[in-house]
């Protein structure tokens, strides 16, 4: 019983703290957006056909809107311009 409340409480503070990371970054004081924001980034395949039945393929990514640039970029994270695609 009381490990299940310490847990509780543990998991409490890192929502609080997590909030008042999001807050002193100006995304609001809404820590599920750290974990909503990231999921609404796209990737999208563009193919192009070219001579003789060659397709030229490129796996891209979407650019981050102001939101996600900000969430990315307090995380230390860069996004890759283009992805590399493997054959399956």
């Amino acid at each position: 019983m009381l490990a299940h409340i310490l847990v509780c409480f543990l998991a409490y503070v890192l929502w609080k703290t997590l909030a008042q990371l999001c807050r002193d970054a100006g995304l609001e004081d809404e820590p599920r957006r750290v974990f909503d924001k990231p999921g609404e980034l796209r990737v999208m395949d563009v193919v192009l056909p070219a001579s003789e039945g060659i397709e030229i393929r490129r796996r891209c990514i979407s650019r981050p809107h102001e939101q996600q640039a900000i969430l990315l970029e307090c995380l230390g994270l860069q996004l890759p311009r283009y992805l590399e695609t493997t054959e399956m």
